[in-house]
């Protein structure tokens, strides 16, 4: 990072954020962050409820606005862009709570995905060689699938558009740990076609296990960044929880 707190861009570089802020209201969500994710990397953004980790991944996907900062994509300001327009360029988000069409089959979610998708190693006969159970479940409605595979056809869905980096927010919520293996077990297989990930995850194990880069958010400010090895157990909770930030605001407040 430089001294403006700009994030330099290398030329595998995907996405370049630059000292973004974003408001909902009055009230700042995202503050002064700057990150990068490159080619056939997985940057974790881990922080606890209300740190601000998904309004950052719904910002770089188009459907929040930033207040200031700059969104870069493969060198491209995007800042501005609408959200159809990100996806086009190859942004794909898969939201919290997967926003599946409950009312059509697994294929034919699918197949919206797949819409004007990019040319890439992601079709629908390949989402069902990564998830083999899909391909006889295919002409079901989502609505009568569990979680979890709801959550898979999600990932499947935003695949087949052949995306350059893929935005996957809260995968694992609320479903139970066996679950969450398996779906985490496509990331290797989507990382090695050069695929960036950007991961917004609370189950900090998890986001760790996977990740490249791990950058932590606490109160929507950057509180640590960098590869996981890099840092112990307890740097990471400091930052997760601010305890030492809540502790040195208390100790320099008037009794």
């Amino acid at each position: 990072m430089d001294e403006t707190g700009a994030q330099p861009r290398t030329d595998s570089d995907l996405v370049t954020v630059n000292a973004l802020n974003v408001y909902h209201g009055q009230l700042c969500a995202i503050a002064d962050v700057s990150l990068r994710v490159g080619e056939g990397e997985v940057l974790a953004i881990i922080g606890a409820n209300g740190a601000g980790k998904s309004t950052l991944l719904r910002t770089i996907a188009g459907l929040h606005q930033s207040r200031s900062g700059s969104i870069y994509f493969r060198g491209e300001n995007i800042s501005r862009l609408a959200a159809h327009r990100r996806a086009r360029r190859g942004i794909s988000l898969v939201p919290e709570g997967r926003r599946l069409f409950r009312s059509l089959t697994l294929e034919e979610n699918l197949k919206v995905g797949a819409h004007r998708a990019a040319p890439g190693p992601f079709s629908v006969a390949r989402i069902y060689e990564l998830f083999p159970w899909m391909a006889e479940r295919r002409h079901h409605k989502v609505l009568q699938f569990s979680g979890g595979e709801q959550q898979a056809v999600a990932i499947g869905r935003a695949l087949v558009a052949n995306p350059r980096v893929l935005l996957l927010d809260e995968v694992s919520l609320g479903l139970a740990p066996i679950v969450v293996e398996k779906i985490y077990e496509v990331i290797p297989e989507i990382v090695a076609h050069g695929v960036g990930v950007m991961l917004v995850e609370q189950d900090v194990a998890q986001g760790l296990r996977v990740a490249t880069r791990v950058h932590c958010l606490l109160e929507g400010r950057t509180s640590l960044e960098g590869a996981p090895a890099q840092f112990s157990a307890h740097e990471i909770e400091r930052a997760y929880f601010g305890s030492d930030l809540r502790q040195a605001t208390s100790e320099t407040e008037p009794s």
